[in-house]
């Protein structure tokens, strides 16, 4: 697949702030033309991370068949993150590889995961609200807990859900998708709002707290990672923050 829109990669803060205040106003949230065909989830996992700018990420895509779950293709690449950690800027670290994997699917997926967060961010441009200006493709984040904002406490059965509220906005929302589990985070990346975002979250998370496109592209890029760490004698770590 190839992107709608490109734009510099930035260096340095200033000109990565001034990139999200540019693309944020593109986003749109509006309901699924119809049920997706094929989900994609994306993830990253860092060899020897620092948060500096010459960090190795190893990205993978994993596409799946909506109904069955089966993997219908993958694609994977391994490079350099090219700018450092700063909160609220994660992105730029793990876009451009993220990128360069998409690229080299045989498939056009119908809806990207990402392993992070859409609207539930400080400026509400997050990683997946990124991607998804970037594609053209509807995209949602997923991520283990809640960046920001207040919410309570959902139900204990699967499907259970509660809004994530921030300076009186609805930004996410907390979604319970096995009984008894900790809910995960679901928020609106680009092309999609937040029903639809829930719902197919909670038809790729079947049999398992996370949805089955997080989990295989995690494990994915894990195993990528792995392999370029024992070439380079460092260990493997998870990215974390907004």
């Amino acid at each position: 697949m190839r992107l709608r829109r490109e734009h510099p990669w930035p260096r340095t803060e200033a000109e990565a702030l001034a990139v999200q205040e540019e693309l944020r106003p593109l986003v749109r949230t509006v309901p699924l033309a119809g049920p997706p065909r094929l989900i994609a989830g994306l993830d990253v996992a860092y060899v020897g991370a620092h948060g500096a700018a010459e960090d190795r990420v190893a990205a993978a895509v994993v596409v799946l068949d909506a109904t069955t779950l089966e993997p219908v293709d993958r694609a994977t690449a391994v490079g350099t993150a090219g700018f450092p950690y700063v909160p609220g800027l994660f992105a730029f670290r793990e876009l451009p590889v993220l990128v360069r994997a998409l690229e080299r699917l045989t498939v056009d997926p119908d809806v990207l995961l990402c392993d992070g967060q859409g609207l539930a961010h400080p400026r509400r441009f997050g990683l997946a609200c990124h991607l998804g200006v970037l594609t053209g493709v509807p995209t949602l984040g997923v991520a283990k807990t809640p960046l920001l904002g207040e919410w309570t406490e959902p139900g204990p059965g699967r499907g259970a859900t509660a809004d994530v509220h921030d300076r009186g906005e609805i930004v996410a929302r907390v979604v319970r998708t096995q009984t008894g589990v900790k809910p995960v985070t679901v928020s609106v990346g680009h092309l999609i709002d937040l029903d639809d975002a829930t719902a197919v979250v909670l038809g790729a998370a079947r049999r398992y707290r996370l949805p089955e496109t997080t989990r295989l592209a995690d494990r994915l890029c894990r195993d990528v990672a792995q392999g370029a760490s024992v070439a380079r004698g460092v260990p493997v770590s998870s990215p974390t923050g907004p």
